[in-house]
């Protein structure tokens, strides 16, 4: 588990094909010293595995499943990406749970400032926008963020001037793809009244969610 609040931004350097996908290297040397091969990291918010690891870069294997859902696929040598270490037990939780299971991909389609932060416009499928409400949270690109703008195919997040510079927010310009997963809780929780409107022959509504003691 993370909680979507980035402890330094690597640089990615060799990318080997692997058999499963691929094998990328990055350099980061604050967090490798904190780094045990076998310890989990999100990777712009996709959750790694630290295969090896040498004094200031460390290794991860990346799926063709992860390759094909997420910007992974995407990166070459020399690219910038958001690292998070797992929480360990007993650590702040200072953003919000995050498991670093990327549930798919936005589009940024604006980026302006308003007054001292950064607020970016994310385009998204219905899908993922089913389960994205204003003031929930979302992880972007591994980074948690509070929704502040939902409309049918996109969303608005206001970005802080210490998060845009010390992530790779500062880098993101429109067209731009980004990794999203969306929150943990609110997926379970469609998930429970999609089954229950199921055997209910009905859909989700109001008085559903009332019922099920959501309201």
């Amino acid at each position: 588990m993370f909680t979507g609040l980035i402890q330094g931004v690597g640089i990615v350097g060799e990318i080997r094909r692997t058999d499963h996908g691929q094998q990328l290297s990055i350099r980061s040397e604050p967090l490798v010293a904190e780094l045990e091969v076998g310890d989990s990291i999100a990777v712009d918010g996709v959750c790694l595995t630290v295969v090896s690891k040498s004094m200031d870069t460390f290794f991860a294997d990346v799926s063709t499943e992860s390759l094909s859902r997420t910007t992974l696929g995407t990166k070459g040598p020399g690219d910038r990406i958001n690292l998070e270490p797992a929480l360990r037990l007993g650590d702040r939780l200072g953003g919000h749970l995050v498991t670093g299971h990327v549930d798919g991909l936005g589009r940024v389609v604006e980026r302006r400032r308003e007054g001292n932060g950064t607020v970016f416009t994310i385009a998204a499928g219905a899908d993922l926008m089913s389960l994205i409400v204003e003031k929930g949270s979302i992880t972007i690109d591994g980074i948690s963020l509070t929704v502040n703008q939902v409309g049918k195919e996109f969303f608005g997040v206001m970005v802080i001037p210490h998060t845009l510079k010390n992530t790779t927010l500062c880098d993101r310009r429109p067209g731009h793809q980004v990794n999203l997963e969306t929150d943990l809780l609110g997926k379970y929780v469609a998930r429970l009244l999609e089954n229950r409107a199921d055997r209910d022959q009905g859909g989700i509504d109001l008085e559903t969610l009332a019922r099920n003691g959501f309201l």
